[in-house]
This record gives C-alpha cells, structure tokens and sequence, in this order.
C-alpha cells in the first residue's frame, strides 16, 4: 500500500506539472496531439478536436505531446510556428503549475496544523545568547536571511554552519524591531530524546527517540513526566523551565513518570543524557510547535512554504555542483517510495489525519523540488528548452532545430545515465 501511495503521489505531481503545458499550449492554440494520464500502454483512449485523451496503465504522471515540438512543421497549430513568449509560456506552465500545486498543498497544511514561528522560548546558562534575547522574541532575520518559521532556522545553519564567527540576529520585541551581534561559545550538547507537550497540560511524551536515554529506560509516547531530581514538574511548561534552569549535562538525573493515567503508581528511573554534539552555539532555545493563525495568516505563510521549499532546492543543487553534498545523498523514485513508507510507519500510530497531512508536508516539498529542477538550464529539461527559446529572443533568430536535437539527446543521455546512478544510489541506501 505505501509503494501505491508513494506512485499517486508521484503520478498527481507529474499528472500536474504536464496539466500545465497542456492548458497553455491550447490557450496559444498549439495543437496537442495528445495528452494522457498515466503512463505506459493505453487502456483507453477518445479523440477530442484533433487532441488524442488517453488513460494509461501505469499510475505515474502523464504526458503532454505538441504538434512541432521537436521538428519544424510548417501548421498553423505547430509548436514551432508559435511567437517566441507563447512558446516560453508553454514551457514554463509545467514548473509554474508545480508551484500552484505546492502552494495548494501548503494551504491545506498550514491551514490544519499552523506554523511553527520562530519564537525564542530561553537561552542557555553562560550561552553566547544569555542576558540578550528574551522569552517571546520573534526572529526575523540571520544575517540579513527572512526567517519565518523556526524550522527555517535549522535550514540557514545547515547550509551555513556556526563557527566562531559573530551572526546578526535580527528580531522583534513588543512590536520594535531589534538587531543583535552574536559571538557563538564551543558548546556540548545534550538530549534526552523526546518531545512533549510545551502547554499548560501534562508533560506527555509526544515522541520518544529510538537510541536515546529516555527510550532506553522504557518511557513511551502517552507517559507523561511528573518529577525530575525532587521537582515535581505538573506542565509541559514546568518541565521546559526545569530544563531551562538546570541544562543537561552528563550528570544522572532521576525522573518519574505515570503511565496510562496511573498517578497513583508512578514508575522511577535514572537517566544519563546523551551527548549529541559538541559545537559552536548561539546558546538560545526556540519554538518547535505548531500554531493555528487567522486566514491571512494561512495565505501568507503558504506563499512562504514554497518559498522556502524553492530555496532549499536551489541551495542543495548548489551545494551538489560545489562538491559541500555528496552524490550518494540524491534519492529518486524508489527512494520517494522508501521516505513514503517512512512517513506511513511513523505517523499511523497518530491517526489517519496526521499521517495525510505529513504526507501533503512531503508532497509540498517533491511539487515544489520538481518545479525547481525542471528549470534548470540542462538539456532535455524545460529549463534547456526555455534557454534557447531566449536566445532566440535576444539573437531573434531560433537556433537551428537540428543542432538543438543534438544538444537534447546529449543531455537526455546524461540524465539517464544520472536515472540509473540514482536508482543504484537508491537501492543501496535501503539496503545498507
């Protein structure tokens, strides 16, 4: 069943990004022989103005095939024979409706779940951060980079890692925007491996991670911690404030917790953290949950979703091209279906609705990743073809479709060549 759910995943991103040639094309009055959903030989098939509709056995996206898209047809309807931005505007749509979609998706999302903004919630004892931020600080730029959710903090420092070099945080306070220089401190750091309700409500335990302290003394999702070293912690909030006042150190700590209601019988271990990592740190603490917003909010910060998702996108095929990421780190269909299965395994435990919608969170990030890569300026991708459509518009004059040929097989070569890498990649990957 997951191997289904990763195809229709799959098959409705393509179905859509060739849904945008197909409706662009018509609206320049390029003929389109035929258009199909699904792939691989037909099952059925009508014939509609010159325009051939079929449904095909494989449920993997679609194709969408113009009269004179490869050779040069003297029809009124030939691709070819097209001015050079209706040509562009074909093209185009593909990527451009993927980024519809991703957006669609992203209002769904958003709009059921909230957004995780970047809200500092501490700083850490003797961090390079105490004495500067303050609980309910909103961060709104690093280093002159937009922040708008809080997980888009963890992106920048990925692809911008902390060094001893000073970061300028730019945040609001009561309404007045602020600016502070940061010098990060070497930092070790600590973790019990979960995360919890941060309300006023029971600490309950809303994941705990597998190869963690907390995992290894028997906690489960649903327990919920009532005491750490004598301090009885009765909120989520008081076990963040607890922790905030007392940083983890390799130091034991005693934690009680209740299972399945069971006040009256709460079950003792000793736990020792776990070094993660050891590093140069803003020494702060920030937002990690989720917030329901107004219907303006759920508009804007879908735009800023794909946004982000766009951006990530360019930012790792950068860092492929420089060498900073490594082949083996591109995954392709079968490694989609592998993330799917993840996701499935992970979230069914929570019920029917939070696995759906963190599957429309992946299907945000594949849309808008299939947009991206399509633009690319490569041979055989939109992005090629919309290269020497420009040349001709700045030349105004069309390069030669022969030659062009030549320099699409070149590339879809290469991007088979690219199809098999990845295929082994993905394979190894899920078999170690």
């Amino acid at each position: 069943m997951n191997i289904i759910v990763a195809l229709l995943i799959l098959g409705v991103i393509v179905l859509i990004h060739e849904l945008g040639h197909f409706l662009l094309a018509k609206a320049n009055g390029v003929t389109v022989t035929e258009f199909s959903i699904g792939m691989g030989p037909r099952l059925a098939s009508v014939e509609h103005k010159g325009t051939k509709y079929s449904l095909k056995v494989l449920p993997i996206g679609g194709s969408c095939m113009m009269l004179g898209e490869d050779e040069s047809i003297d029809d009124e309807g030939a691709f070819n024979k097209k001015g050079v931005w209706a040509r562009f505007s074909v093209i185009f749509a593909g990527a451009f409706f993927n980024f519809i979609l991703a957006y669609v998706l992203s209002l769904i999302f958003i709009g059921n779940v909230g957004v995780d903004k970047p809200i500092v919630t501490g700083t850490v004892t003797d961090g390079a951060s105490e004495g500067i931020f303050q609980e309910g600080d909103e961060i709104t730029a690093i280093n002159g980079s937009p922040i708008h959710f809080s997980r888009e903090i963890n992106y920048y420092f990925y692809f911008n890692p902390i060094s001893e070099k000073p970061v300028e945080i730019t945040y609001n306070r009561d309404g007045a925007k602020k600016k502070a220089t940061i010098v990060p401190k070497w930092m070790d750091s600590y973790m019990l491996g979960c995360n919890y309700t941060g309300s006023s409500a029971a600490a309950k335990m809303e994941t705990v991670l597998e190869g963690y302290p907390l995992a290894e003394a028997g906690l489960k999702v649903g327990d919920v911690i009532v005491n750490i070293n004598g301090t009885e912690i009765d909120s989520g909030k008081a076990l963040a404030a607890y922790l905030d006042a007392n940083p983890l150190t390799g130091e034991k700590l005693s934690i009680s917790y209740v299972r399945n209601g069971h006040v009256e019988n709460p079950v003792t271990t000793i736990v020792v953290p776990k070094l993660v990592d050891s590093s140069y740190s803003i020494g702060w603490k920030y937002n990690s949950s989720f917030e329901k917003g107004s219907a303006l909010e759920v508009v804007k910060y879908s735009f800023y979703e794909v946004k982000l998702n766009i951006v990530n996108t360019l930012k790792g095929v950068l860092y492929l091209v420089t060498g900073k990421a490594r082949l083996n780190e591109i995954a392709g269909p079968v490694g989609i279906v592998n993330y799917v299965d993840d996701i499935v395994t992970e979230t069914k435990s929570y019920g029917v609705g939070i696995m759906v919608l963190s599957l429309i969170e992946f299907s945000i990030m594949i849309s808008a990743n299939l947009g991206v890569m399509n633009l690319l300026p490569f041979p055989a991708l939109d992005g090629g073809r919309l290269v020497f459509i420009l040349i001709e518009a700045v030349f105004r004059k069309p390069v030669p479709k022969e030659k062009e040929a030549m320099v699409h097989m070149v590339g879809m070569a290469l991007l088979m060549a690219l199809m098999v890498f990845v295929l082994f990649n993905d394979v190894r990957n899920i078999f170690g």
